[in-house]
């Protein structure tokens, strides 16, 4: 068969221990066969990171902006302990971290439903998609450790010079600690545009929840700027379409999405969004079966898979031994890539082949082939636990038949 031609590059983002590995392994058996794959190539793997001091990251996040889709292997934030390891010039940043500030992007992770695998919660019939803020709070904060006797204040200075304090707490008679967090408009508003561009993209509702009862003002902030932007820009688009924007405290809403059956987006603040991700993806199943897609507001799409690099089977896997790690959410970013730059250049036969590998993979599974982690979830009668590279074979054999 002639291979499916490509007219934009992707911009192809490689990483770390054994998804590095595996990256290759998913080109080699599973696109290069059937793609005349065009991407434009940044090696994010800490080596050449420390190399290039970081400046490869930043690069390879402005290519994203010109191209307007990427796709990104798992990658290394280096602790002191890898400091060590890679002989590091320096702890350099989380190179998610990095992409998400150069784009503004919004960070939505969803479930990769299979047959065999009950979710924890059983009425989670449809996929639940985690939209996380990605700027402030917690994550830019400023704290300290404050002495018996210090006076702690909330201190803002206008451009004239003119002060305004609030007292924070007056520590006369004990120690303790204080923190300062902020956002920006402009990132929260950022935020809103992308949640509701992206549920008209994928015609699902959108949740939005904060604590703005107790946070008058931050958390209050956040509520009133959704509600503006959606009343002004999106209300009569989500009538058309069916779908619907629904505001709620983060309380309730955690209470609603627990009951619910799924289906929709829940839109988080940063660290509700960390934690919340976490706990929808265990809950499904695994996080090795949760796709995560960075988009900016103005319509540029980054995919990778929700997981790390997988340390444990990489050193595995330099001793010689066989691994069965599980490669479908980085399969799914591949996938969502391909059918992203085909949507955007006309190109459905790309459209077509992405949904080809997506139905390979899963039906892979619901066949009773899979990873060992998903072997140990399955319901599935005469499962059979292959390694990595037999999974992708055996995904191959149904893909061939799909193209």
């Amino acid at each position: 068969m002639s291979k499916i031609k490509m007219t934009t590059p992707l911009v192809e983002m490689d990483g770390d221990e054994m998804t590095r590995i595996i990256w290759k392994m998913i080109k080699d058996i599973l696109l290069v066969p059937y793609v005349d794959l065009k991407t434009e190539y940044y090696d994010l793997g800490l080596e050449n990171r420390n190399e290039t001091d970081d400046r490869v990251t930043v690069e390879s996040a402005e290519a994203t902006k010109k191209y307007g889709v990427a796709v990104k292997c798992a990658t290394i934030t280096p602790n002191a302990a890898r400091m060590t390891e890679y002989n590091l010039k320096e702890m350099w940043k989380s190179p998610n971290g990095t992409i998400r500030a150069i784009l503004d992007g919004t960070v939505f992770r969803a479930p990769i439903l299979v047959k065999g695998i009950t979710p924890y919660i059983p009425t989670w019939t449809k996929p639940i998609t985690i939209a996380r803020h990605a700027y402030g709070d917690v994550y830019k904060n400023v704290e300290m450790r404050v002495d018996e006797g210090c006076k702690a204040e909330l201190v803002c200075t206008d451009k004239d010079g003119n002060e305004k304090r609030e007292l924070i707490y007056d520590f006369s008679g004990e120690p303790g600690i204080i923190q300062g967090l902020h956002n920006r408009d402009n990132s929260i508003s950022s935020f809103a545009r992308a949640c509701f561009n992206y549920a008209l993209d994928t015609k699902q509702d959108v949740w939005f929840a904060t604590k703005d009862t107790i946070s008058k003002k931050y958390d209050h902030r956040f509520k009133d700027i959704f509600q503006d932007i959606f009343d002004a820009e999106y209300k009569e688009k989500f009538e058309a379409a069916g779908i619907e924007y629904f505001y709620t405290l983060i309380d309730d809403a955690v209470a609603r999405v627990i009951r619910s059956e799924g289906g929709y987006i829940w839109a988080c603040k940063n660290y509700d969004g960390d934690v919340m991700s976490d706990m929808v993806a265990t809950a499904y199943g695994s996080l090795a079966m949760m796709t995560s897609v960075l988009v900016s507001p103005d319509g540029i799409y980054e995919y990778e898979a929700a997981h790390g690099t997988v340390q444990r089977h990489y050193y595995k896997y330099l001793k010689g031994e066989k691994t069965s790690t599980n490669s479908v959410a980085t399969i799914f970013a591949w996938s969502g890539a391909l059918r992203k730059r085909g949507e955007l250049d006309g190109l459905p036969e790309l459209m077509k082949f992405a949904d080809s590998l997506e139905k390979a993979t899963i039906q892979t599974i619901e066949e009773g082939v899979m990873t060992g982690d998903l072997a140990a979830l399955s319901s599935i009668e005469n499962k059979r636990t292959v390694d990595t590279e037999s999974f992708l074979k055996a995904v191959n054999e149904r893909l061939v038949k799909l193209v």
